[in-house]
């Protein structure tokens, strides 16, 4: 009979109660269980195979540059930021809010890796991430206006809680990306959540930007209400490979 059980929940991809189930037969702890606690032990198992999964699925699409954790990074005064900070937004309660955050600071100063961090934690909290570099989404984007898929592309964007734009003001905007850029900030403004990450600090942003009206616009929406992380000095990286060379990327 138990053979059989085994071999309807792997037919019905019940995937968690079929290992569940097959370590406690093997181990013998099945025949302690009473039926109540033996239902509940299977149905919980269930459950955390498919919030793993789904956990799992979620890190996938968001394509992250870094395979980055919260409890990695590293805090010092040098760096301008603060565990208790970053704990405030570890609930994150600012993409229950729509509300965005601006990581700025130099090349080399771990921008990439706290955004990618971010990300994974929201990801481990149930919430669907997008992670992109930003010129490159903007060139992709203005491809898909030419092939037809360009409304596809935004829709997948809007669907997500949390769009990651790395490398901000790379290069400067010329007039399409201008127009993209405000469209993306446009649909995700009181609606979704942004993180921006750009080695310019927030008060060059105007100027890279280029036309006043546009750059008014993105900057309104995106500044103002912003939470801000100032990083200086040397990349979260490369501190925490120092204490540990096995985290060197």
């Amino acid at each position: 009979m138990n053979a059989t059980t085994l071999e309807k929940m792997k037919q019905m991809k019940l995937f968690g109660m079929h290992r569940a189930f097959k370590t406690d037969l093997e181990s013998g702890r099945a025949d302690t269980y009473t039926p109540d606690e033996i239902t509940a032990h299977l149905i919980e198992a269930e459950w955390d195979e498919r919030q793993n999964r789904s956990i799992e699925q979620k890190i996938k699409n968001a394509r992250f540059r870094y395979k980055a954790l919260l409890e990695d990074v590293y805090y010092h005064a040098e760096r301008n930021l603060e565990k208790n900070q970053l704990l405030r937004y570890a609930d994150c309660s600012f993409l229950d809010k729509a509300e965005s955050m601006l990581i700025t600071g130099p090349t080399g100063s771990g921008k990439s890796y706290l955004a990618s961090a971010l990300g994974h934690h929201s990801c481990s909290m149930g919430y669907r991430v997008v992670y992109y570099s930003l010129p490159k989404l903007l060139s992709k984007l203005k491809m898909s206006k030419a092939d037809g898929s360009y409304l596809k592309e935004v829709a997948k964007i809007e669907r997500q809680h949390l769009l990651i734009l790395d490398d901000f003001g790379l290069q400067p905007f010329d007039s399409p990306g201008r127009a993209v850029l405000m469209e993306l900030i446009e649909d995700r403004h009181g609606k979704g959540s942004l993180i921006i990450t750009s080695q310019l600090p927030v008060s060059k942003w105007y100027e890279v930007i280029g036309e006043k009206t546009i750059a008014d616009a993105i900057l309104d929406r995106i500044v103002h209400s912003a939470h801000r992380i100032e990083l200086k000095g040397e990349s979260l990286r490369k501190k925490r490979s120092i204490a540990n060379p096995e985290l060197s990327n």
